[in-house]
C-alpha cells in the first residue's frame, strides 16, 4: 500500500493592524484647548483707546460717514469786487434827430414792429437800457448792457449817431428789452426793472453782461 501524504495545513491569514494615529478623543481635546487659549487671547485684550495729538487732545476715531466739507478758512481772502466802468448817461431831447432804425429781415425771430419799437425805446431811453444786463453772451463781443444790443454810438446830446444790428437776430435781446421798455411804462423805476429782469432771465441763462449798477443819487 502507497504511504498516505499528509495534507499540509495553510496558516491562517494574518489580521491588519489597526493604522497608527491618535484616537478621536485626543483630536477633540486638542481642538477643545486650542479654542479655550483663543478665547483667552482676545477676551481680555482692552479696545484699542483713541490716539492722543500732540496737544493733547484726543483724535476720534475713524469712521466710514462721508466727510464733511471743510470748514471756511477764515484767512482766505475775500473776492475783489468787480469794477465797472464809469457810465456817463446822456438822455437825447426829445424829438431829437436819428438815424432811420435798421431794416428787419424776414427770418428775424420776433415781428419787424416789435424790434423797431424796441430799437427807439433804446435810442430814447439810455437811462434805463444802460443799467439792465443782457444775457445772450454778447458780453464777449464787448457789451456791458442791454442798451449796446441796439445802440453802437451816440452823440454828445445823447441822440443816436449808429444803431448796432446786433440786435436784429437775437431774441434774448430783443425780449429783455421789451419786458423792460413795458415796465418802464408801467411806472416801475430803473431799479425795479433791473430787478425784474435779472430774476427772469438770470436762472435760465448762465452769462450776463458786467452791467454796472443803478446809480443811488
Amino acid at each position: 500500500m502507497a504511504p498516505k501524504h499528509s495534507r499540509q495545513q495553510t496558516p491562517a491569514p494574518q489580521q491588519p493592524e489597526p493604522a497608527s494615529g491618535p484616537p478621536w478623543v485626543l483630536l477633540g481635546g486638542v481642538a477643545v484647548v486650542a479654542a479655550l487659549a483663543f478665547f483667552l487671547l482676545f477676551a481680555d485684550t482692552p479696545p484699542e483707546a483713541p490716539a492722543e495729538s500732540a496737544d493733547g487732545s484726543v483724535a476720534e476715531p475713524a469712521s466710514d460717514a462721508p466727510d464733511a466739507p471743510p470748514a471756511a478758512d477764515p484767512a482766505a481772502p475775500e473776492p475783489e469786487p468787480v469794477e465797472y466802468e464809469p457810465v456817463e448817461v446822456v438822455v437825447p431831447p426829445p424829438g431829437a434827430p436819428a438815424p432811420p432804425t435798421p431794416f428787419v429781415p424776414n427770418m428775424a425771430p420776433r415781428p419787424a414792429d416789435l424790434i423797431t419799437e424796441v430799437y427807439e425805446f433804446a435810442g430814447r431811453r439810455p437811462d434805463v437800457l444802460e443799467f439792465v444786463p443782457c444775457f445772450c453772451g454778447c458780453e464777449s463781443a464787448g457789451h456791458r448792457a442791454n442798451a449796446h444790443c441796439f445802440v453802437q454810438s451816440r452823440n454828445a446830446d445823447g441822440s443816436v449817431a449808429a444803431w448796432e444790428p446786433h440786435g436784429l437776430g437775437c431774441a434774448v435781446c430783443i425780449d429783455v428789452a421789451r419786458d423792460s421798455m413795458q415796465l418802464t411804462a408801467s411806472g416801475a423805476t430803473v431799479d425795479d426793472v433791473r430787478n425784474a429782469i435779472e430774476d427772469k432771465y438770470a436762472p435760465r441763462f448762465p452769462r450776463m453782461t458786467p452791467t454796472p449798477p443803478v446809480p443811488t443819487n
